[in-house]
């Protein structure tokens, strides 16, 4: 099966690449990106063959968020299409948390907003050196919402409040504080550690694996539950019908601060 938006391959041991592809657009999630990731998770689910998952991204950077043509869109539909768009988000982020074989993400340049999100919901991840992540989502006057329950689950809420909010930048050795990275790498070494990461599951019943795995989520569930997921789909689409978010996104693509921005220039 081919992706638009996505790069995918198996190689002969059974570990799959998989590697978020629009790397001009610094991998964003765009509208096509979410339906390529819950296709790939529906496709991957069933294949026993493939035994581990790794994720990735084209380019320099892991993941830039949610693309910001895909916001700006939202601002101006109406409500309806507002929560199905925050559906279709949440329902990849919870096809790949659910996705029966491990996933080890391989963060590179940056994660921010969904990027985060992406990384939460691998089981683990091996992070670059110079890798930087954030949570950006309120300098456009957005919440990171559909991505909260993941965040949350990953981080503990007590530490996620570090960083949820602020919408500041951090690195590789906060990330792994913060529970978000595992391990941290020369980025010349990323892709192989990736693979360390991966390769014992060779040696593991992939459906022991699968059980094993749904019953972590059984046993860790809280932010995740089916109400955390639906309150965050909520959140998602009265953020995007605020003025906030509106003047948000237009500042950015007006390439101007927006009306809340009082940070000190330089």
């Amino acid at each position: 099966m081919t992706y638009e938006t996505l790069s995918v391959t198996a190689d002969a041991s059974g570990i799959v690449h998989l590697a978020l592809n629009r790397p001009d657009k610094r991998n964003a999630l765009s509208a096509q990106m979410i339906a390529d990731l819950t296709a790939f998770a529906a496709a991957a689910a069933p294949r026993r063959d493939w035994r581990a998952v790794i994720l990735s991204g084209a380019g320099d950077v892991f993941c830039a968020g949610g693309d910001l043509d895909w916001m700006r869109a939202q601002i101006a539909a109406d409500r309806a299409t507002r929560m199905s768009e925050a559906r279709k988000l949440a329902d990849m982020l919870k096809a790949l948390n659910e996705l029966p074989q491990p996933l080890i993400g391989a963060v590179q340049g940056g994660a921010y907003g969904g990027g985060v999100g992406l990384a939460a919901v691998c089981d683990t991840v091996v992070a670059a050196e110079d890798a930087r992540f954030g949570l950006t989502e309120t300098r456009l006057g957005l919440i990171p919402a559909t991505i909260g329950p993941y965040v949350i689950a990953r981080m503990g809420e007590g530490r996620a409040r570090r960083v949820f909010f602020s919408a500041r930048l951090f690195g590789a050795a906060e990330a792994r504080d913060l529970g978000l990275v595992a391990r941290i790498v020369a980025t010349a070494d990323l892709a192989q550690a990736a693979i360390e990461e991966a390769s014992p599951y060779l040696a593991t019943a992939p459906g022991a694996v699968a059980a094993a795995k749904r019953l972590a989520r059984q046993l860790g569930q809280g932010g995740t539950t089916e109400a955390a997921v639906e309150a965050s789909i909520t959140a998602l689409a009265d953020a995007w019908e605020a003025p906030e978010a509106a003047e948000g996104i237009a500042a950015f693509f007006g390439k101007r601060r927006p009306a809340w921005d009082r940070a000190p220039s330089g």
